[in-house]
């Protein structure tokens, strides 16, 4: 079977929309490297850069694989983090495991994964076809309002016999529950509120932040002065939380940090 995991194919006019999805997962890795390392970061962020073209070809089994993933982001996105697992795994041809981490990114809100798990049971990529657990995922990826995969899922739909679409239904009784945003966003901005409160703590203390898995090993920072300020960090996870809570009404983004002034003494000298 040919590759198929980001994009259904152009008749039926959604290979655009696989392309501009496959690349979530990667400008985390890319921006923490780039802040981490002194010698060849420019070329290293550019290396996993996203292209700005929709006609720019697919990625190839080695873009992928060599995708950058920061461990430390599984304590505040771990959705963005399996699914960046999920991209780099599938490029080694570790096809199993790709789709295992694809399917805990899926439990933790991240509607890319929904959306890659879909496309796969539905073209039988590395797996038998499975039409009813595509529209699944797809009626998962797409829940949220204004979403970029409606369109996947009104197409599935509309090409689904009756027995199918039923089959899907019945699935989703029991996916539902783990993989829907009322458990699996809410889930997910609890990690995220919780990582980011500790950073709050860490920053009012005036300290830096390396984040595990934001060097490259061969090019180690010897010198923790060289790690990011933590305002730093958190302007890229919040940026990076967007690849997961993107139209989902619960999400607040965090913003910069303040620093909060000493309150003045009171009383007369």
């Amino acid at each position: 079977m040919s590759r198929s995991i980001y994009g259904i194919g152009k008749e039926n006019g959604m290979a655009t929309q696989g392309r501009q999805n496959r690349f979530w997962a990667w400008p985390l890795a890319a921006c923490m490297m780039a802040m981490a390392s002194q010698a060849g970061a420019q070329s290293a962020a550019q290396s996993v850069a996203a292209p700005s073209d929709a006609d720019t070809p697919p990625p190839t089994d080695a873009d992928l694989a060599g995708t950058r993933c920061v461990s430390g982001e599984e304590k505040f996105l771990p959705g963005d983090y399996y699914y960046c697992l999920g991209t780099q795994t599938y490029g080694l041809n570790k096809y199993a495991t790709s789709q295992r981490f694809f399917t805990t990114a899926a439990s933790w809100a991240s509607k890319p994964a929904q959306y890659v798990l879909g496309i796969m049971a539905l073209n039988g990529d590395h797996q038998p076809v499975n039409k009813p657990l595509a529209l699944a995922w797809f009626t998962l990826a797409s829940e949220r309002q204004n979403s970029s995969f409606k369109q996947a899922y009104d197409t599935a739909m509309k090409g689904a016999t009756q027995a199918e679409r039923e089959a899907a239904r019945k699935l989703l009784v029991t996916m539902t529950p783990v993989y829907g945003d009322a458990t699996a966003a809410k889930r997910a901005e609890a990690r995220y509120a919780q990582g980011m409160r500790e950073l709050s703590r860490l920053s009012a203390k005036g300290s830096k932040y390396c984040m595990a898995g934001m060097v490259d090993p061969s090019r180690p920072i010897a010198d923790p002065n060289g790690c990011p300020p933590i305002e730093t960090v958190v302007k890229m996870l919040d940026a990076a939380a967007v690849n997961v809570f993107e139209g989902w009404n619960g999400h607040v983004q965090v913003g910069p940090l303040e620093q909060v002034p000493a309150p003045e003494a009171s009383g007369k000298p």
